[in-house]
């Protein structure tokens, strides 16, 4: 028998199976799915135009919450309406440079929204802990270094995903087992050993995911300290009540996301369903909940938009 020819160039396209089991339910998924995300796009908008527009928002805290909201319309942005074509024009077909393409925005911008987490954070900690070197120590300057970090890393780290998914050879179904292009469900497909290809991205993942929810839970910890030592206990329990809705989102995006990454690789009893439509939380809860947590519950924010309101009506 001749040797298998391996050498096959990438393929035209792939084909996204949506969510496996709940194809007849695809439909009514992306209503939700698509309420999720207009309520997310409204709310991140309506953010970036208060900052922009209000000078007395321009401090820290809400200039990184401009960052991450522009990280959360360009992830959601990026998945969102073509699951939803998948969803509910059946149109399954998706480019392979198109592919790649998304694969980078959602990776690359995940990372960016762990790290404008991880920045909101620290802002936090200095904030409540040293008050009075609070615009000392987060100047305009340090703002911006941070978030070009936080940009460049994103960048870096996961610019070499659509670089290898390129070369590799394709010989088994261009049917990708999900409902967008998520490096582990695209690399399954090569017709080579990937063990290398996908430790690499699991370690880079791990590595960034689990420094910054380290350093953020260092962060919350000093600042509950802190809290817990105010002479009010109404100031306690309104920085309680702030800390703990910050906390919720935060979880809720690093428990989703591990759990997506880390069920690819040991996860091998998880129902494809399960694991497929908790993965997708990851992209839609975030830009749906952080303009609610940072921006409602936030009464500059919420009053600024509110006197917008009232001088419409009037």
């Amino acid at each position: 028998m001749p040797p298998l020819n391996i050498s096959r160039p990438s393929p035209v396209t792939f084909s996204l199976l949506g969510i496996p089991g709940l194809e007849h339910l695809h439909v009514w998924i992306g209503i939700p799915f698509c309420s999720i995300y207009l309520v997310a796009v409204v709310g991140n908008v309506t953010i970036l135009v208060v900052v922009r527009t209000e000078r007395s928002l321009h401090e820290p805290m809400f200039l990184f919450l401009c960052m991450l909201s522009v990280t959360d319309l360009v992830l959601s942005t990026s998945t969102l309406p073509r699951m939803l074509c998948l969803f509910w024009l059946g149109n399954r077909d998706i480019a392979f440079d198109a592919c790649l393409t998304q694969m980078f925005f959602i990776h690359s911008f995940t990372a960016m929204e762990s790290g404008f987490f991880l920045a909101m954070a620290i802002d936090r900690y200095v904030a409540i802990c040293h008050p009075l070197r609070h615009t000392t120590i987060l100047t305009h300057v340090r703002i911006t270094i941070i978030s070009i970090i936080v940009v460049i890393r994103g960048v870096a780290f996961f610019s070499p995903h659509p670089i290898l998914l390129k070369q590799l050879p394709y010989c088994r179904t261009g049917i990708i087992a999900h409902t967008y292009c998520e490096f582990m469900a695209v690399v399954k497909l090569a017709c080579v050993d990937i063990e290398a290809t996908k430790s690499y991205s699991l370690i880079m993942a791990s590595v960034i995911g689990s420094g910054d929810a380290i350093l953020i839970a260092v962060s919350y910890a000093f600042i509950l300290r802190s809290v817990f030592q105010l002479p009010s206990r109404e100031a306690s329990f309104k920085a309680l009540g702030t800390c703990g809705s910050h906390v919720c989102v935060i979880l809720v995006f690093y428990s989703t996301a591990g759990f997506s990454i880390f069920t690819h690789r040991f996860g091998k009893s998880v129902p494809s369903h399960i694991h497929i439509f908790i993965a997708n939380m990851y992209l839609l809860l975030p830009p749906f909940l952080n303009p609610i947590v940072y921006g409602v519950r936030t009464k500059k924010i919420r009053d600024h938009v509110l006197r917008t309101l009232m001088v419409k009506v009037a």
